[in-house]
């Protein structure tokens, strides 16, 4: 894992000073703290190409040293990630004739088959990657980053110079570089807790997609796709032939990632998907797994029990730390390393697991993924019976979708079963796209016309964040809604939240994370398994605890779905209760123009009269509030 930066332009007036490249590697310095390079060209017509990287060392210790080229010097590279397949790669360019520096690199391979291959190269590859390639001779810069976003990578188009980086901090380290909110991303922010690629918080700054690269070349840049599988199609092959097709291919993409020159480990939840994974790792390993888990003093966010569970099951070193309500502390370390709003409250325990972690191993193993591949969400229960509700009487569906069931008493419990009522029939009546964003939606549509100001209501008038999703719904609008619905959150929320969370929060620690759910051969064979398999009768997993129940405990097999939540409810009229006050509800805060101060208060204080539970949307606020003050 590293970081990488760069520029390229098309005239020496736009060129990047040694000094200002310098300080986009050195602001990447947790990202790789083993070791840093820069490289510098311009050719006599003013066209030239900056690129730096932060190196945490994983293969080839020795070598492999960034930014590196092939023989002549013609084509540089740098690149974060990991290629786990670059030795049958590296094979068959040897045989081609190229020559090789190094031992073990992945990242030379990639320098030589982009002289085979060009930009046709990335749909060869299977890792997580993020990378920068210059090509003098062409005088052209690509950038590209994997299938299903691993891996970041933002950059900033200029008139005549491309700016791009691992993180934004990096980008504004470049001068004249503008720090101004986009009010649509914000829109998209309050709404999913994230921003949704290709926007960033910053005007003038964009993502790259997941599976896209991206060229410049003469001033020009153009961002096309590299993967886009076919998610409509459905293949009603045998339950038994694809149970064995999915334990061969996740056995192989555990396999794959045990590839190694550091201490490995693994994240253990106690869940179906870390359990697994740790299965297949110990059965693969020579000596004992080292596992990790993270839990808390709310007995209902604790899932360490069940990761001791599976730990003994496996023998595995295992190691647990409790997260209490003092760790917010860590706040402003969490903004800054985040770049922009990122409301998902797991972030902290995923920073405090990460930390752990990283003091025994470098690289450690997630079960991320499968929740959206098999259909695991509670969520998807509500889409189920949503589906169901829709080929009902009228009459049956008003009564069922009716108001007066929003008065019953929730109780304080997060989860509880009331809340989670009052929240699916709340919008039963709505159009199904529409209804599933309203679930997952931190603040709708109506609490967000509630809270914007004025201003901020016009800045988004003509703005609807239901595109994103509905954009990603159009590519299976085949499916049946459970699978539609999964598959929308593979190419949304997985991307854009839970592989950004895990990034920032492991790259902050010098921790390598892999996943092995997300090797794209198996995301490719869930995406058309038929629903039958995931989920049945409000049961998701089906086909994982079918394939791997020799690997996961019966306690573990019987257990409901917990998640990686923070007691934020509890917290904040609790312990937070005081902090948050003070940032909320102060007059600074209350001034930034977005949103409405009455709406502010009124939030805090229906939360802390029990009246409702606002916890996730008093974190947003208190994340949002936060940010400002450390970017802005």
């Amino acid at each position: 894992m590293c970081g990488i930066a760069g520029a390229v332009w098309n005239d020496a007036n736009d060129a990047l000073e040694p000094a200002t490249l310098q300080r986009m590697v050195d602001v990447l310095r947790h990202r790789g703290p083993d070791d840093e390079g820069t490289y510098l060209a311009e050719t006599q017509s003013g066209v030239g190409a900056a690129l730096g990287h932060r190196r945490l060392s994983i293969l080839d210790l020795a070598g492999g040293r960034q930014p590196l080229s092939n023989e002549d010097g013609s084509v540089w590279i740098v690149f974060n990630g990991e290629i786990y397949n670059f030795r049958s790669l590296r094979e068959r360019l040897e045989a081609a004739g190229h020559r090789f520096q190094t031992d073990h690199c992945d990242t030379e391979t990639l320098v030589h088959l982009y002289e085979d291959e060009g930009c046709e190269m990335f749909s060869r590859l299977n890792g997580m990657f993020a990378m920068a390639i210059w090509d003098a001779r062409r005088r052209r810069l690509v950038l590209a980053r994997d299938r299903l976003g691993k891996k970041p990578l933002v950059y900033r188009h200029e008139p005549g110079r491309l700016l791009f980086a691992s993180e934004l901090k990096s980008i504004l380290e470049a001068p004249g570089v503008p720090r101004e909110v986009d009010p649509l991303a914000l829109d998209d922010f309050m709404t999913y807790q994230y921003v949704p690629h290709p926007r960033t918080i910053f005007r003038g700054i964009a993502k790259l997609p997941p599976g896209h690269c991206a060229i410049w070349q003469d001033g020009r840049l153009e961002v096309r796709a590299f993967w886009r599988p076919d998610l409509n199609w459905e293949d009603d092959q045998p339950a038994r032939q694809y149970a064995e097709q999915l334990r061969s291919l996740l056995t192989s993409a555990v396999e794959t990632r045990l590839q190694s020159d550091v201490p490995l480990g693994a994240f253990l939840s106690g869940g179906i998907d870390s359990t697994i994974v740790v299965g297949l790792m110990s059965q693969l390993a020579r000596e004992p797994v080292r596992t990790f888990s993270i839990g808390f003093p709310v007995a209902e966010f604790d899932e360490t029990r069940y990761a001791r569970v599976a730990a003994q099951r496996f023998g595995t070193i295992h190691e647990e730390f409790e997260v209490q309500p003092d760790a917010m502390a860590i706040l402003p370390r969490l903004v800054w390393h985040y770049d922009e709003p990122m409301a998902d409250s797991s972030a902290v325990p995923t920073w405090y697991v990460s930390e752990l972690t990283r003091r025994r191993v470098t690289v450690a193993l997630s079960g991320d993924g499968g929740d959206e591949l098999f259909a695991g969400y509670p969520r998807y229960l509500a889409v189920w019976l949503a589906e169901g509700f829709d080929r009902l009487p009228s009459v049956l569906r008003r009564w069922l979708a009716g108001g007066y069931w929003q008065r019953l008493p929730s109780g304080t419990r997060q989860k509880s079963l009331t809340r989670r009522w009052k929240r699916f029939a709340e919008m039963l009546e709505r159009p199904s796209a529409e209804r599933y964003l309203e679930w997952i939606a931190i603040f709708g549509q109506a609490r967000r016309a509630q809270l914007y100001s004025d201003t901020m209501a016009a800045a988004v008038a003509d703005h609807d964040p239901l595109d994103f999703l509905a954009e990603a719904l159009a590519r299976c609008d085949r499916r049946d809604r459970v699978t539609a619905f999964s598959l929308a959150d593979l190419v949304t929320y997985l991307p854009c939240d839970l592989m950004t969370k895990v990034d920032i929060a492991s790259m902050a620690h010098g921790l390598e994370c892999r996943q092995p759910f997300l090797d794209y051969r198996v995301v490719e064979l869930a995406a058309r398994m038929p629903r039958r398999l995931k989920f049945r009768w409000g049961c998701g997993k089906r086909i994982l605890r079918e394939t791997f129940g020799d690997l996961i405990p019966r306690e573990i097999q019987k257990r409901s779905k917990m998640g990686f939540g923070v007691p934020l409810d509890h917290w904040f009229r609790h312990d937070l209760k005081d902090f948050a006050r003070d940032v909320l509800l102060d007059s600074k805060t209350l001034r930034r123009g977005y949103f409405r101060p009455e709406a502010v208060r009124r939030l805090f204080d229906e939360h802390q009269q029990n009246r409702f539970n606002h916890g996730y949307r008093l974190w947003s606020l208190l994340i949002l509030e936060l940010w400002h003050r450390q970017w802005l």
